[in-house]
């Protein structure tokens, strides 16, 4: 018997919607009909991140950390993040160390008495933001380098007293306020690029998801880091894009994403609301069999977690 000898079927999203049209009951036909499911499929990928964890959206980071800076911004797509360590000598074959750091909630940090204590980080509150980008009124008030840790702006009404700006393309975290400026700036946070601007630069405020560490880091400067914050992350499934993209996920949830396309696309026409509930039960059957299938293989072994206390590179 004669096979095709390939395994690389995929679909682009034209042919998903297509698909899904054809399983509610319909033809697509217009280009509203193609819009339409775009923004249905949209919205069903954002309902598979409330389902729990989708394995192919898990990647791995490292932050590395500055002497004095307790916040850095991460990934604007990061949903949450799964695990996290405290590596020290990053890259050494024979120092390098994994040391734990455990997660607290923002009512256990704002009870920590001194947050600008130093030492090695043993803590950390993870900040679950949605990534967007708030316009404001303000400026910049004279030209900066791309080294500079100290902006002025021609006002700070509105700001947090630490946080993140925006100016022009580069993100940037400021540790405190003081009249019009803004002091201890780490430039070119959340993989943006430190650069020069000029006076008049609009200040925009992302609201970025980031973690803040405790007790602030003791050592490392920019580019000679002591501390590295190694995570794994769960990050948002990419937008539908255009007709000829392919989906952003693995093979076994295609047939998922078409069944669960079909329902929206009934659920939004009255005239094909006696094919919902069938249209539902196939979607939900269909994606259990493949998050049944995206999941951890490996044993589970439960080991009781050290914490070694310490000031320094201890």
């Amino acid at each position: 018997m004669t096979t095709s000898g390939t395994s690389i079927f995929d679909m682009n999203f034209t042919e998903i919607a297509e698909e899904a049209y054809e399983r509610a009951g319909r033809e697509m036909r217009t280009g509203y009909d193609l819009r339409t499911a775009r923004r249905s499929m949209d919205l069903l990928t954002i309902e598979w991140a409330n389902r729990g964890i989708n394995m192919w959206t898990i990647e791995q980071g490292t932050i590395d950390l500055v002497q004095g800076q307790n916040t850095y911004a991460l990934p604007t797509d990061t949903i949450d993040l799964l695990d996290h360590v405290i590596r020290t000598n990053a890259n050494n074959i024979s120092t390098q160390s994994d040391l734990n750091i455990t997660r607290i909630s923002v009512s256990t940090y704002a009870t920590i008495p001194n947050k600008l204590t130093q030492a090695r980080p043993i803590q950390v509150w993870v900040q679950r933001m949605s990534g967007e980008t708030a316009l404001t009124t303000l400026s910049l008030d004279g030209t900066i380098t791309s080294t500079a840790t100290t902006i002025t702006l021609d006002s700070t009404v509105g700001l947090a007293a630490s946080g993140f700006i925006k100016l022009d393309s580069e993100i940037i975290y400021y540790q405190y306020i003081d009249g019009n400026s803004l002091y201890n700036c780490a430039r070119g946070q959340a993989n943006t690029t430190a650069a020069a601007h000029t006076t008049g630069a609009a200040v925009s405020v992302p609201s970025l998801p980031a973690i803040t560490v405790w007790p602030t880091p003791d050592q490392g400067t920019v580019g000679s880091p002591y501390y590295t914050f190694a995570y794994w992350r769960m990050r948002r499934v990419q937008d539908t894009g255009t007709g000829v993209r392919t989906a952003d996920m693995p093979f076994r949830f295609l047939p998922a994403l078409v069944a669960g396309l079909g329902y929206y696309i009934a659920v939004k026409n009255p005239d094909l609301i006696q094919r919902v509930q069938m249209l539902k039960q196939i979607y939900e059957e269909q994606y259990q069999l493949a998050a049944g299938e995206d999941r951890e293989k490996a044993a589970i072994r439960f080991v009781p977690r050290q914490q070694f206390i310490g000031g320094g590179g201890a």
